[in-house]
């Protein structure tokens, strides 16, 4: 067995350089987790009982099914087409504004987050809806792609974001509390957005032109478009007011919005075929962030086990920084992770 202060520094080069390298995260976390302990007890027994111990308490962990069921709620709605009329009815509201396009895409982004949770379902799904109008409109290339990027970020605050799950999850808080907490600074975001670009539009025509030569006027939204957009401001009252109100739990609430989204999708008209579809794929965003979480519960045990907590706050404490030192440092690392991992793997890293 070898000195936890030299297990500890061993483990974090390898972990920077497998990430540097490209491995996955859940890869990297598994790897050092398990070879980590291994170092620390020098037993091959102990060691995968507290890897196994740790990874089926996250398997256990009842607000989990939240995710799954939040994410399938928005592929069913956005197969359904409702994300395309939610575009649509802010499109046709907003025409007479600078960047009217680019606003009508912060605010649908800002709406369709509050029914998938999930920033890059929202970046897939205005990509195919937002961008083909914006270049027939001759938009700036870097200023659309640049409008749907920023916006579809929302999804990791506005809730119910997978983001906050997963975080509720791994710090053992209210799911409910960490969505009320996003949802006014993600109303706050998504304004200054809509108001930047309007401002950069009206600023500089050539980003995003009002009108182009041969592009008929935009028409009025039909009834069937206008009431299934109107179906996503319910299911997202009927969700997010339920789980504020207290009469769902994260649970409850996503099982209710999963199950008006089935309804709502079937009166679009969306077949048996796209339910099937949208079902395996959210399987494929819900299988990495649980194996995540397996291996960062993983991960998080071999720091406990090393004392890692009392190594760093002794580090901070002799540096002398203090809480606005620490949080500079923080953003700073963050920054630097951010160029390199996903939002969820930056949490369960740090």
């Amino acid at each position: 067995m070898l000195e936890a202060p030299v297990v500890l520094l061993v483990m974090f080069i390898a972990l920077i350089t497998l990430i540097v390298l490209g491995f996955h995260i859940f890869v990297v976390l598994g790897m050092v987790s398990l070879v980590g302990t291994y170092l620390l007890f020098g037993d091959l027994g102990i060691t995968l009982e507290l890897a196994s111990s740790s990874a089926y308490a996250v398997l256990r962990n009842a607000v989990f099914a939240a995710i799954p069921l939040f994410v399938l709620m928005g592929e069913f709605m956005s197969r359904a087409g409702m994300a395309t009329d939610l575009y649509k009815i802010a499109n046709y509201f907003l025409r007479k504004l600078p960047g009217r396009l680019a606003i009508a895409t912060v605010l649908g982004n800002a709406v369709f987050a509050a029914v998938t949770g999930v920033s890059i379902a929202s970046a897939m799904t205005f990509s195919r809806i937002a961008y083909p109008e914006m270049m027939k409109f001759g938009y700036n290339r870097s200023f659309a792609l640049g409008s749907i990027a920023g916006s579809a970020s929302l999804g990791m605050l506005i809730p119910p974001s997978v983001l906050l799950i997963v975080w509720g999850i791994i710090i053992e808080k209210s799911i409910g509390k960490l969505f009320l907490a996003g949802f006014i600074p993600g109303l706050i975001l998504a304004l200054l957005m809509g108001i930047y670009v309007s401002v950069r539009a009206g600023m500089k025509p050539e980003l995003a032109p009002s009108k182009v030569e041969g592009q008929p006027e935009e028409t009025v939204p039909t009834g069937v478009e206008i009431v299934s957009g109107l179906g996503v401001i319910v299911l997202i009252l009927l969700v997010l007011g339920g789980l504020f109100a207290g009469y769902f739990t994260p649970m409850e609430s996503a099982a209710v919005g999963c199950g008006g989204a089935i309804i709502f999708s079937y009166i679009k008209g969306l077949r048996w075929a796209e339910y099937r579809t949208a079902v395996v794929d959210s399987g494929k965003t819900i299988a990495p962030i649980l194996v995540l979480l397996m291996t960062a519960a993983m991960y998080a045990k071999f720091l406990a086990l090393g004392s890692v907590v009392d190594m760093i706050q002794d580090i901070i404490n002799g540096m002398g920084l203090g809480p606005f030192g620490v949080t500079v440092l923080m953003i700073i690392i963050w920054l630097a992770l951010g160029t390199l991992i996903d939002s969820i793997s930056i949490i369960l890293l740090t």
